[in-house]
């Protein structure tokens, strides 16, 4: 029997499963004591020919597909963590590539009581090749980006409100439940915050690493942090204490950037202040740009930073909004 079981959510994944597959393949820890679980939303793309390929060059490697019709994020964990034989989980995401220590590390962190689920930082690469894949990959490592996100940008150990995908005892779900399945984004913000709420601590350690490749286009950048901002007010209908100031930040500029203009028609002065806020904005986003761009000595990140950073910014606050407004709808009447 696997003493880990590496669940993976995935979709049409083909450019960067077998890269996952590999690391995992590659880690330090005894290869026959693991069990890669892949829950795939039925990928239209090579994704499953790629993981056959993986498994049949691979023998030593316990892999399987299960499918997860639904396409939902959480739905495919609950399904992998329900197939799982191991003792341990270990989360991973099909855009990640863990280093060799990844689950050793990991699983040392869970044997020295440091938390109940545990993680680590992400070192941010491109998604793809070219100026703005590389300018979403500066963005989202960097604080104006996405504010204390303290998995990008921490190197101290220690409790955190939340990691990405993380490892854990199986046995954590009968304490605390499996994850939200009527959330479609945010569930490993909310199983942490009933990891926190039980009385256990996520903790956070930065000799755990993993790369993770960003959004290669802007478009596929807005829909990510849309999918975000949505999901958090629906988590956070439930749990508003767990509310950061990061996360007030974009959906309150976004709702100045509609109201202003708007109440200046009635109020001159608003206009005025609304120019204000634009120029200062855009001013902090072109010298943090500035900054990236002479430390990579890359002229176009000054440029392609703003533009990812907006994009982040706005997409993320506007879905907030967007979220907010809908839920106060009255509910119709059967």
């Amino acid at each position: 029997m696997p003493t880990v079981s590496v669940i993976v959510p995935c979709f049409n994944e083909e450019s960067t499963i077998t890269q996952l597959l590999s690391a995992i393949t590659q880690q330090d820890y005894p290869l026959n004591e693991i069990e890669v679980i892949v829950a795939d939303g039925m990928s239209t793309d090579s994704t499953r020919k790629r993981i056959a390929d993986h498994q049949t060059n691979h023998p030593g490697l316990s892999l399987k597909i299960i499918d997860n019709p639904t396409r939902r994020i959480p739905a495919g964990l609950n399904r992998a963590l329900a197939a799982a034989q191991g003792t341990y989980i270990v989360r991973l995401d099909a855009h990640s590539l863990p280093r060799p220590d990844y689950i050793t590390r990991c699983l040392a962190a869970l044997d020295a009581g440091r938390g109940w689920n545990v993680g680590g930082v992400w070192d941010i690469q491109p998604g793809g090749p070219g100026w703005i894949a590389a300018s979403i990959a500066a963005a989202a490592a960097h604080p104006l980006g996405v504010g204390d996100a303290l998995y990008r940008i921490s190197s101290q150990a220690g409790p955190v409100d939340t990691v990405p995908f993380g490892a854990f005892m199986k046995e954590l779900v009968s304490k605390i439940g499996t994850f939200n399945e009527t959330l479609h984004s945010n569930e490993d913000y909310e199983f942490n915050t009933r990891i926190r709420q039980a009385g256990g601590t996520v903790w956070l350690d930065p000799g755990i690493r993993s790369i993770y490749f960003a959004r290669r286009s802007l478009g596929d950048l807005a829909r990510q942090y849309a999918r975000y901002g949505f999901w958090k007010w629906k988590m956070l209908r439930r749990y508003p204490q767990s509310l950061r100031w990061r996360q007030a930040i974009p959906p309150l500029f976004a709702l100045s950037c509609l109201l202003l203009p708007m109440a200046g028609l009635v109020w001159p002065v608003l206009h005025t202040v609304f120019l204000v806020e634009v120029v200062s904005y855009v001013a902090l986003l072109l010298g943090a740009a500035l900054l990236i761009a002479l430390e990579q000595k890359r002229i176009s990140l000054l440029v392609g930073v703003p533009l990812a950073m907006a994009t982040m910014h706005l997409s993320w606050g506007l879905a907030f909004l967007w979220s907010l407004l809908t839920s106060m709808k009255p509910k119709r009447e059967a």
